[in-house]
């Protein structure tokens, strides 16, 4: 049987957050851009993803599929498009053909977060090293979040850019795990986009972890 960990529907791309999803190390296939509509689902055993992305292309060929990746347990598949209709397409078709319902997947599970003020310049340094998205710059507040499954951090992120256009999104890691936030601006952009955060997880509908 296929079990849906995570259906997650995602309105709206915002400019970072698109350009996130279309870096060479992400975007694995078609590469989304700011203003589209994403669906994005993950599944076990990771195969099963295979099965969900037949479901999905051949209900709604005019998609573009940005993400198709397995890992040790879990699959992951990312569609967009530019009418949500299509989304909706796909989805009632992959939820049919596995029997299941969205509110079956995961409930988010907040495991930390964090606002780091006046970011040291070492510390800068260290974390660019292995970062995704834009350079941090020392001296700003840095928001780290984490949580499970890793795949919610992609509609946080999103929605935290909606909230504060202004910050900077240095990070989204997305698969593994846990998945995890860095995003750096002013402390009062910072806690706008925490909250934010926060009340978007709260808000989403699953079962617990057995």
């Amino acid at each position: 049987m296929t079990e849906l960990r995570v259906y997650l529907p995602i309105e709206d791309l915002q400019p970072q957050f698109a350009a996130y999803l279309s870096s060479p190390t992400r975007a694995r296939g078609y590469p989304p851009f700011k203003g589209q509509h994403s669906l994005i689902i993950e599944v076990a055993p990771a195969l099963s993803i295979h099965r969900i992305t037949d479901l999905a292309l051949k209900e709604a060929p005019d998609m573009e599929p940005g993400i198709l990746y397995t890992e040790r347990q879990f699959g992951l598949l990312e569609l967009h498009s530019d009418d949500p209709a299509d989304l909706e397409k796909a989805g009632r078709a992959i939820l049919n053909g596995i029997g299941a319902k969205p509110e079956d997947q995961l409930a988010p599970e907040i495991l930390y977060h964090d606002i780091i003020d006046n970011l040291a310049d070492q510390h800068a340094i260290i974390l660019n090293r292995s970062r995704d998205g834009s350079i941090l710059v020392p001296g700003v507040s840095l928001l780290i979040y984490e949580m499970a499954p890793a795949l919610f951090a992609c509609v946080a992120a999103n929605e935290a850019e909606k909230a504060a256009p202004n910050a900077v999104l240095n990070d989204v890691q997305m698969m593994g795990a846990t998945g995890r936030i860095f995003m750096s601006g002013t402390p009062r952009d910072m806690a706008i986009a925490r909250e934010t955060i926060t009340t978007m997880l709260q808000g989403i509908k699953g079962r617990k972890k057995r």
